[in-house]
């Protein structure tokens, strides 16, 4: 046996380099070339796009009032799902558009709840769960408005309305509010830092607020003088640009790791141009009373179906172009991407 493998070793010895991987491939059914790869090459990841990425997994929208669709809902209607009586959750918000815009391969969780405070994505509301446990590896795509409920906008604008005609008190809050909005940017962090460990390979796509009065008011409204209509914009802009900057500086922290998933920010502070509050179009219901019950509807200053019909524009929109660099999330050529478009 030994002076076989000697006379065979020795055979071998002579057969130029070119022969040994055929020959081991033959007889020892080893490093044989893969059907369609050169020999020796392994497969090459490719880098998705970023309607891809959205695509792949799950779209989970989460948020305030101006994603769940407060400005549309109506009390009569069947809730949406568990809890959405509560959350004012509506067939009129963005979400339901998107999802008809785009096919997920996971499908549509639709989790916005009216109030939400960045504080109450994590801890919950309405004894239901945080929002950001609705997010897991399987989520490719998230939205959410967030930041008017923590800067008290709400509250702000209705002192601003119930006033003494042509006093200060709307303005006065100025002071308060500024503080509120400076204090948002760490819990905006901890929202993004969460949501990143649950889908570390998602898009984020933050929506910021429209303005709700025209750039140059002229006249009065809801009680709202001209100056108050300006400061109102002011906030919205202050507000706007708070969350944005924290949104662009955790997307280039992703970026300069080269990490999967992106953090992508949606100004919509001019979305509503030339409909804003006061004009003969708005995209914002203004001010509703209840006359019976001498309240005010909660769906006062928020987008009617027409606003939440061009929010859904800014997101698909921004699905298609990506957070304007390079996504670095990859799948092997055996991987099939899924389909794009609706």
């Amino acid at each position: 046996m030994a002076a076989a493998v000697a006379g065979a070793t020795i055979a071998v010895a002579g057969l130029p380099l070119g022969v040994y991987p055929k020959l081991a491939c033959a007889v020892l059914d080893a490093g044989c070339p893969t059907a369609g790869e050169p020999s020796g090459r392994l497969p090459r990841p490719v880098r998705l796009t970023p309607v891809q990425v959205a695509q792949s997994g799950r779209y989970v929208a989460l948020g305030d009032s101006y994603s769940s669709g407060e400005g549309v809902y109506e009390q009569d209607t069947a809730p949406v799902n568990d809890g959405a009586d509560r959350c004012h959750r509506s067939t009129g918000s963005y979400v339901p558009l998107v999802a008809r815009a785009y096919r997920f391969g996971g499908g549509t969780a639709f989790y916005a709840c009216s109030g939400a405070t960045t504080r109450e994505l994590l801890s919950g509301q309405h004894g239901q769960p945080p929002q950001v446990t609705r997010v897991d590896s399987a989520a490719s795509l998230v939205t959410l408005s967030i930041g008017g409920n923590d800067a008290g906008f709400t509250k702000v604008l209705t002192g601003c309305i119930v006033k003494i005609p042509w006093s200060s008190a709307c303005v006065d809050q100025d002071a308060a509010v500024g503080r509120r909005i400076e204090e948002l940017s760490t819990s905006m962090r901890k929202v993004l830092r969460e949501l990143r460990v649950r889908a570390p390979g998602a898009r984020v796509i933050v929506l910021g607020y429209p303005r709700p009065f025209p750039e140059n008011p002229v006249e009065s409204v809801d009680n709202l003088t001209v100056e108050d209509q300006r400061w109102l914009n002011g906030v919205t802009r202050r507000l706007n640009d708070t969350v944005g900057s924290v949104a662009a500086e955790f997307d280039r922290g992703l970026a300069a790791f080269g990490a999967p998933g992106s953090v992508e920010y949606v100004d919509a502070y001019e979305a509503f141009a030339g409909h804003e509050v006061g004009r003969p179009q708005p995209f914002l219901n203004g001010l509703a009373m209840d006359m019976e019950e001498l309240t005010v509807n909660a769906r006062s200053y928020h987008p009617t179906g027409d606003g939440y019909r061009r929010f859904a524009e800014l997101i698909t929109k921004q699905i298609a172009a990506g957070p304007g660099r390079p996504m670095n999330n990859f799948r092997l050529p055996d991987d099939r991407p899924p389909a794009a478009g609706p």
